[in-house]
């Protein structure tokens, strides 16, 4: 089951707040706390989980059971904890391991002469993300900076809770430790998450998925006779359906969260308006990328010593947590090698120290970015970015080395009516995906604010009208392109 799916908009999710909302009055009258609607909400993923294969809860349950007992452990004995800890990380990644990677590492011995049976493990949907969140969670017990969890169902919710469960955010379990027992909602939370999920909802309906139909034209179904102005069309828009895809997936996620008083952290903010790539980092899958300094750079040594080694290290293991295949490996060589360009180059200090201080009170210095116009500096970055796409879209090595090939000019032809008419044709779409990569909500929020003042009934009246009209707007469409639409799942629930 998918956010996107016309099962879970007009069933699965009117049923559950139906019913979390029955399990809150239950909760008043027996002053239980969120006893009733943890289990609501518990039940409620556990269901949503086992609607496309109800094997791998019994999976998934295995795994919280594990860390919920070598929590304990970790948490209560001093003399054993590093070892607990040790043992619980090593079991969580053999899991992630056994189910998704043993068929490439089949494939990859094979390769050097050894002859072994592909397993053929089917992936579960979402293990990535459950079982980064597991690890998070033991190491944050292991460095005392949250208490081991003492219920096993509260740990279950915190890792099964269907909003962020197949695709993320990935959410530490200090972020809302302290609401799963204690968490208000207000009107004011009720609408701003419902607007949000709308307005992911349009972003993966309305955008994403109607990139995806320009992408596949050119990298799918015409790849072989694909110009080298199509393989650009190509790659462009499965650039925007990734966007528009995996953040209209957070969007919801957050949205959904927030009408049950859960406040989920921030997974992107506006990554196309980077300057740099590692400016794109700092704004691309946030929850992920934190993740990766936390839990592997920093551990490695991050700046402290052999920073180069351990940039490679942890960007080779972010490209190969993406998936299965060589490609993604490579992509994120790609990207770590890029990114140690940038820091003995764009990211240099020169010249004198700046007059004021950070915020740490340490000193300030220009970069050598600083000296570049920002409009050469987003060309170079979403350059890079967008070449990027094609090792990430690739799994397949062949297509990629003619992928490129085509792109760079070695096309049979250089342009056709198809390319151009890709564009023409989705004038609109492409005009509005392009501004909704910039931040144009806050851009028309704070000169509101400017005009009218921040408490204004007139700020407060427009933005209500503004919601009410774009949900609706945004609600028909999305529902009218999803009736008869036979596939639409979203991109990283593979990953």
């Amino acid at each position: 089951m998918v956010f996107s799916d016309l099962f879970f908009l007009f069933v699965f999710l009117p049923l559950f707040f139906g019913s979390y909302m029955l399990a809150s009055l239950v909760d008043k009258k027996w002053l239980t706390s969120h006893k009733c609607r943890n289990i609501a909400l518990v039940l409620f993923s556990l269901f949503f989980y086992a609607w496309g294969e109800p094997v791998y809860v019994f999976l998934m349950l295995a795994l919280v059971l594990l860390n919920f007992y070598v929590g304990k452990i970790i948490d209560s004995t001093f003399k054993h904890r590093k070892i607990a800890l040790n043992i619980g990380v090593i079991l969580n990644v053999l899991a992630l391991g056994i189910f998704k990677y043993a068929s490439i590492t089949v494939v990859t011995l094979n390769s050097f002469g050894f002859s072994l049976n592909d397993p053929k493990i089917a992936l579960p949907i979402g293990i990535s993300f459950y079982i980064f969140q597991s690890i998070s969670y033991l190491i944050d017990v292991y460095k005392k900076e949250s208490a081991a969890q003492r219920n096993f169902m509260d740990l279950l919710l915190y890792i099964s809770m269907f909003p962020q469960l197949i695709a993320g955010p990935i959410v530490r379990y200090g972020t809302i430790a302290s609401e799963i027992h204690d968490r208000k909602v207000s009107i004011s939370d009720i609408a701003d998450g419902a607007f949000r999920f709308i307005y992911g909802l349009g972003k993966k309906v309305i955008i994403a998925n109607q990139m995806s139909i320009v992408a596949e034209q050119f990298l799918v179904h015409g790849f072989e006779d694909c110009t080298t102005t199509g393989a650009w069309v190509g790659i462009l828009a499965y650039s925007l359906q990734v966007y528009f895809d995996f953040s209209g997936y957070s969007d919801m996620a957050i949205g959904i969260g927030r009408c049950m008083g859960f406040h989920f952290n921030e997974n992107f903010r506006h990554p196309y308006c980077c300057n740099s790539i590692t400016d794109f980092w700092h704004r691309w899958h946030i929850s992920l990328g934190s993740f990766f300094r936390d839990y592997v750079y920093i551990p490695l040594g991050g700046n402290r010593r052999h920073q180069w080694f351990n940039i490679l290290a942890t960007w080779f293991l972010t490209g190969f947590w993406h998936g299965a295949s060589w490609n993604f490996a490579c992509w994120g060589l790609y990207f770590g090698i890029i990114l140690l360009f940038e820091k003995y180059t764009l990211m240099k200090n020169v010249g004198q120290p700046l007059p004021t201080p950070d915020a740490k009170g340490r000193p300030r210095y220009r970069k050598v970015m600083d000296f570049i116009p920002s409009p050469l500096l987003h060309i170079y970055a979403m350059g890079l970015v967008t070449l990027g796409r094609g090792l990430f879209y690739f799994t397949d090595f062949s297509q990629m080395k003619v992928f490129f090939a085509k792109a760079f000019g070695q096309a049979e032809e250089l342009h056709s009516y198809i390319s151009i008419s890709a564009i023409t044709d989705h004038f609109w779409l492409w005009i509005v995906a392009i501004l909704l990569c910039m931040p144009v909500r806050e851009w028309c929020y704070n000169h509101l604010v400017k005009l009218a003042g921040k408490e204004s009934a007139l700020t407060r009246n427009t933005i209500f009208i503004t919601r009410s009209v774009l949900s609706l707007a945004i609600i028909i469409l999305s529902v009218a392109l999803l009736i008869g639409e036979t596939n639409n799942p979203f991109i990283y629930t593979r990953f």
